[in-house]
Order: C-alpha cells, then structure tokens, then sequence
C-alpha cells in the first residue's frame, strides 16, 4: 500500500509501544487461534477521511500530542491485539495505521465539516496513528473510545501492510452499539463469522490506566 509510509519509531513510541504490548497478554485471546482456519478480517471501505498530514506526532499514543498541552476528549481506550495468517501464524514487522473521528465526532482531516465543524476538532486528539508489529504480531494502540457521528456507528479505521501481502483497509467496531444494527458499511460484511472479526468488546481496564477501556483487535489476513 503505497500510502503507507515507514514510520519514524522515536523514544516515546518504542517506549509506550513496548509497555503496551507486555500489558496486552494480560488480555484474553480469542478462540480457535491455532488449530484451524481463521475467518479473515474483511475489506472494508477506506473512506473520505483518510489522513492527508502524517507529519509531527505520528505514534501509537493518539491521546497525548507532543505541544498539546490538553490531553485528547473522550474515554482513554487501549486497542490491543495480533497479525495473523489464516493458519493462526503471527506476522512481524506488519505496518498498521488507524485513523478515527476525535470526541466531536470531527476527523483530522480538511474536508470533514462534520456536525460542528472544523474549528470544533479537538486539537489534543492526534486522530491518526501507526505502529509495527513485534516478533509475536503484537500491536498496541492507546487512543479513545470511538463515538458515532451522523450515518455510522462508532468505528476505528484500520489499514494494514504485512511483508509480501497484500494491503487491507478494514474498520474495528464496537460490540453492543446499538447503532450496528443500522449501519450500511457494517451491513455489508454478509458473513457471519468476518462480521464476528471485526467486533471488539471493550472492557473497564482499571488495572492498565484508571478510566480506561481496553480491547483485543486480531487481523487475519490472506496470503
């Protein structure tokens, strides 16, 4: 995927990136990861608002902003989770940005004039970011709950770039919204089981950041 660059992995990213990892098998895997054949994370639309600026503050933490001084609105939330192949086998040195909406429901992004406007975004919300997976296919974002703005359901876009494979974009929703059920991006996903792939439920982490949530996100991709 040509739009994804090599990140610059700074002391702040390895540093977060490699607390959040070691915390992540504090959450449980899901089932099925390694006898048989996995459900493949479905493709889903890129959308209008991918990030047009990766310059500055580009890591895992989109909750603080390094010349922010005002941490991000919303529910601090930790999307954990692996790469896959479809056989359970974790893939390293895969490339993962997200991009999302901030608490206003605003992207970081020039066209998005959503509900209240550019001038609302939340400046100490990085509404993007990118990481790479560890030797075990591990990944770890800190970012905020996602909320729901005009015709979508709360979401997190994902696109991924694994060596050797091919791209996916695909989005990251929440179990239980009860927006799901009405939207048309998610509806599209027809199978049962990649529809199951892409719904996360998020709990109370307490024990990882008061406050927070926390999550488990595992990608399979095709060969």
């Amino acid at each position: 995927m040509s739009r994804i660059l090599t990140p610059e992995l700074g002391r702040r990213h390895v540093v977060r990136g490699l607390a959040a990892l070691t915390a992540s098998a504090a959450l449980p895997v899901r089932p099925g990861i390694a006898a048989q054949a996995l459900a493949l994370t479905p493709a889903q639309t890129e959308g209008p608002f991918y990030p047009r600026d990766w310059n500055g503050d580009i890591d895992n933490d989109l909750v603080l902003v390094t010349g922010e001084a005002a941490r991000a609105l919303g529910q601090v939330t930790h999307v954990v989770g692996r790469v896959l192949d479809a056989a359970g086998a974790p893939i390293a040195g895969a490339e993962i940005e997200i991009w999302q909406c901030d608490a206003n429901g605003v992207y970081r992004h020039p066209a998005d004039t959503s509900w209240f406007g550019r001038s609302k975004r939340d400046q100490g919300f990085q509404g993007r970011g990118r990481t790479l997976t560890a030797s075990g296919g591990a990944y770890a974002f800190r970012t905020i709950r996602p909320v729901p703005y005009p015709g979508r359901t709360p979401h997190i876009h994902f696109a991924i770039q694994a060596p050797g494979r091919a791209a996916l974009i695909t989005q990251m929703y929440v179990a239980g919204e009860p927006l799901n059920d009405r939207d048309g991006i998610l509806a599209a996903i027809r199978d049962p089981a990649q529809r199951e792939a892409v719904m996360v439920r998020l709990e109370p982490a307490e024990r990882r950041e008061a406050g927070a949530l926390a999550g488990r996100f595992d990608i399979v991709l095709a060969a």
